[in-house]
């Protein structure tokens, strides 16, 4: 089992819209579960697991998003509405414990914003991010950081280009990353 997250961000470093919304929903190219390689990334997917911010908008929803994925959400309360096949738990590491119990050897896919992503990544949970670069600069918005820690440590792993002109990055996170010089590499 990997825990792996998919984040889509501006050119200029903001994973959400200056209104709030993903990303991704800004691109003029983005199609729901179709496009910037959302299709693949699930392939292999068994479960879902995120924070309340992320999967309490879904309980208004026409579809259930997840139709084919054992559910995980981390929220300090069951919000009213939640389907009983969702598991929900407020402490990162027993919601852990449920993914890892319930898991069949597929793969989990790690949804939400930077506080989500950051809280399993300190855990030692978080195997693969992925972040889709987009051509378009936002001036504000939601980083990725403070919410993921900036020493966090990520191992290039592959790249490539999307129609529309995104770029999807991929890394393994691999324990801390050294710290930053105190002056460029060519100085040294």
């Amino acid at each position: 089992m990997r825990i792996k997250a998919r984040m889509s961000t501006s050119a200029d470093g903001y994973v959400t819209t200056p209104s709030g919304w993903p990303a991704l929903t800004a691109d003029p190219s983005f199609v729901p579960r179709q496009s910037h390689g959302i299709r693949e990334f699930l392939d292999g997917c068994e479960a879902a697991l995120m924070g309340r911010t992320t999967f309490e908008p879904a309980l208004n929803n026409d579809r259930w998003p997840w139709p084919d994925l054992d559910v995980f959400v981390l929220a300090s309360h069951r919000p009213a509405g939640t389907p009983d096949h969702v598991v929900t738990d407020s402490d990162p590491v027993r919601l852990l414990e449920a993914v890892r119990a319930a898991n069949r050897g597929g793969d989990v896919h790690l949804i939400g914003g930077p506080r989500t992503i950051g809280t399993y990544h300190a855990l030692g949970a978080l195997d693969r991010l992925e972040l889709v670069v987009l051509p378009l600069l936002f001036g504000g918005g939601k980083q990725l950081t403070p919410g993921l820690d900036p020493a966090a440590g990520l191992a290039f792993e592959s790249q490539r280009a999307l129609p529309g002109g995104a770029v999807e990055i991929a890394y393994t996170c691999e324990g801390s990353r050294a710290p930053l010089p105190g002056r460029p590499a060519s100085q040294r």
